[in-house]
């Protein structure tokens, strides 16, 4: 009895070892076919499809209320606004808001290229 605890207890040891995140797996996969990574509207638009696939709500699917009907206005985009906040995207897309010579953008420049970064993921 004791030798089949161990072997089980093992190989849940070897799964977990080898079990991808599911945050990163559309990541990891996100390759173009020579195996370089992907990168821009390619790469925004795979992860996009890959979630798509795997069930992942996008914050905009997410929009609505407790009975189910889709939310409008205020309501929407306030609701939209957490959803991108919990998630991290929000400073994800701060992160990547950069000038040409790779200078963090600020004021309306940088509001605007995360405007367009939360836009393009949802």
């Amino acid at each position: 009895m004791k030798k089949v605890f161990s072997v089980l207890f093992a190989c849940l040891l070897v799964s977990v070892a080898y079990a991808e995140p599911a945050a990163d797996s559309c990541e990891a996969q996100a390759v173009s076919k020579d195996g370089k990574p992907l990168a821009g509207a390619a790469k925004t638009a795979f992860l996009k499809k890959c979630n798509a696939d795997k069930g992942e709500l996008s914050c905009e699917a997410k929009a609505v209320s407790k009975d189910g009907k889709p939310l409008a206005g205020a309501a929407k985009d306030a609701s939209i606004k957490k959803c991108q906040a919990d998630s991290g995207l929000t400073e994800a897309c701060e992160k990547k808001a950069l000038s040409k010579d790779g200078k963090p953008l600020s004021g309306a420049a940088k509001n605007k290229s995360v405007e367009k970064c939360l836009r393009e993921a949802s």
